[in-house]
């Protein structure tokens, strides 16, 4: 079996288990979308699995998605371009690599980076984004607390140039599946009380929680977008 057969075959599984699990929770086919998350992957990989349909892509490295973006886009030849999700933590002296690049940045946890998202967006562009929020209060965690969320939304009425679509939570690393369904519940109880009164350019339509090994559970519990890497591409390498 070829690398690209094994990646076909691991987003045909992906797949299957995002139907099944949209079956289950009663919401209809489609309501999930996957973004494929290729950190430390070879344009090869993406490539592959574009050539099976996969769109969406995530990347937890500025300089990486910057690199990788090019590359892809100069192999692709008659495949669509990809949808590119920043997902990973944010400095904002590397905003300038993902503002107006990436379809969702999905980490935004701070009302400085917030700021220097905003004045890296192109002119008349609108970057989407979400706030990543630590539900789970862990110390070492990026991400807003519950109690700071309020505000951090509000600071969105200042940066006419993002638009606010969705929360993000990265649950703690040893919790296994049912361990992680009251953050996953707590993020979207946080969504729809915000959503009742979200300020200019807040929507809160998307919530972007689960990977590999707990998928399911974060549909079940109302996730628009799972993120997914090792189910689809294997282990990653070691960074050097």
């Amino acid at each position: 079996m070829t690398r690209a057969d094994t990646i076909a075959f691991n987003l045909a599984q992906v797949r299957n288990r995002i139907a099944a699990a949209e079956s289950r929770a009663g919401r209809p086919p489609g309501s999930v979308k996957l973004v494929a998350v290729s950190k430390k992957m070879p344009a090869g990989d993406v490539l592959a699995a574009m050539a099976d349909g996969q769109i969406d892509f995530g990347e937890n490295y500025a300089q990486e998605l910057r690199d990788k973006r090019v590359q892809v886009d100069a192999e692709r030849g008659a495949l669509p371009s990809p949808a590119w999700h920043f997902i990973g933590p944010l400095q904002a002296n590397k905003a300038k690599y993902v503002s107006g690049v990436a379809t969702l940045i999905h980490s935004l946890d701070s009302t400085a980076l917030l700021d220097e998202v905003n004045r890296r967006t192109p002119e008349g562009g609108q970057q989407r984004c979400l706030v990543q929020v630590n539900v789970a209060l862990e110390p070492q965690k990026k991400g807003v607390t519950p109690a700071e969320l309020p505000s951090m939304l509000q600071h969105f009425a200042n940066c006419p140039r993002l638009l606010c679509v969705g929360l993000m939570l990265i649950p703690p690393q040893d919790a296994d599946p049912e361990a992680s369904r009251r953050h996953f519940r707590a993020l979207r109880t946080l969504a729809e009380r915000a959503r009742a009164n979200a300020p200019a350019n807040v929507k809160l339509d998307e919530l972007s929680m689960g990977m590999s090994h707990d998928l399911e559970v974060a549909i079940e519990e109302g996730a628009t977008y799972v993120r997914v890497g090792t189910a689809i591409f294997g282990a990653r390498p070691s960074m050097p």
